[in-house]
């Protein structure tokens, strides 16, 4: 310890943020570092000029943006799902569920046939983040692939699981890592690194905004309990930005 110096802490940060550079591990990493040497100094060792390096790394409310697929990724992303794969018709009609609707993992695990009313074309979620019922629309082009996986692919069971296991036992329900393995092993399939299944749930609210949709709805489709969570989306309506944005000084103005 006592041949360690500030700039080595400096560069082991630097190394490990490379590695994952998310606000998250920064954060974790400052802290366990801090810790480590806290409890280094009541060893005796002198460590004071070498906690002095450690500051929490800043984090503004609503300072990034939403990691939202491109439209050609997504479809790459539908065409992945081959008959190369163990079960893809249920891997597309999860991916279809969070993109045409904006579920959530929990929320496409959960789902229950008897959620789905396919004469009026709705979706009844009632195992919900926000522990409350929600009644969703149901696109035609989800239905068709939902359909298509409870006929053709979806073993025979007992269990009343839209989505069940692949292989036995198949009276036991998925859990919410399995819808998350598909979406990430999907994603990484194809070559995009945030494989995160949150990202398509980003894809939705993005594509609603620049298509004209309110904050409101946005916030009413992807069931946020406050409409300051789906703020962060305002910075993506490249329409009305172009609006209010102030030209650049010294640009030359056509």
């Amino acid at each position: 310890m006592e041949t360690l110096q500030p700039n080595d802490i400096r560069q082991f940060v630097a190394n490990q943020l490379k590695q994952v550079d998310t606000i998250s591990n920064a954060k974790a990493l400052a802290a366990a570092l801090r810790d480590y040497l806290g409890y280094r100094a009541t060893c005796g060792d002198h460590v004071d000029s070498m906690l002095g390096v450690i500051s929490l790394p800043a984090n503004w409310s609503l300072a990034s943006l939403p990691r939202a697929l491109a439209p050609a990724d997504v479809d790459r992303l539908l065409e992945s799902f081959n008959v190369a794969l163990p079960s893809p018709k249920r891997g597309y009609a999860m991916v279809r569920c969070a993109l045409d609707i904006g579920l959530r993992c929990s929320e496409i695990a959960n789902l229950q046939l008897p959620d789905i009313d396919w004469r009026s074309g709705t979706v009844t979620l009632n195992r919900t983040k926000a522990l409350r019922q929600d009644i969703l629309p149901l696109p035609a082009i989800t239905g068709e692939a939902l359909a298509d996986y409870v006929r053709y692919e979806r073993s025979k069971t007992t269990n009343q699981g839209v989505f069940v296991r692949v292989y036995a036992p198949h009276d036991q329900p998925i859990g919410v890592d399995t819808v998350r393995r598909v979406i990430r092993d999907a994603c990484h399939c194809i070559g995009l690194t945030h494989g995160r299944s949150h990202a398509l749930r980003h894809t939705l609210a993005c594509q609603l905004v620049n298509h004209g949709s309110s904050l409101k709805e946005v916030a009413d489709l992807l069931r946020h309990r406050s409409l300051n969570t789906s703020l962060i989306y305002a910075k993506l309506d490249i329409t009305s930005l172009a609006a209010v944005a102030l030209p650049w000084p010294g640009s030359i103005m056509l």
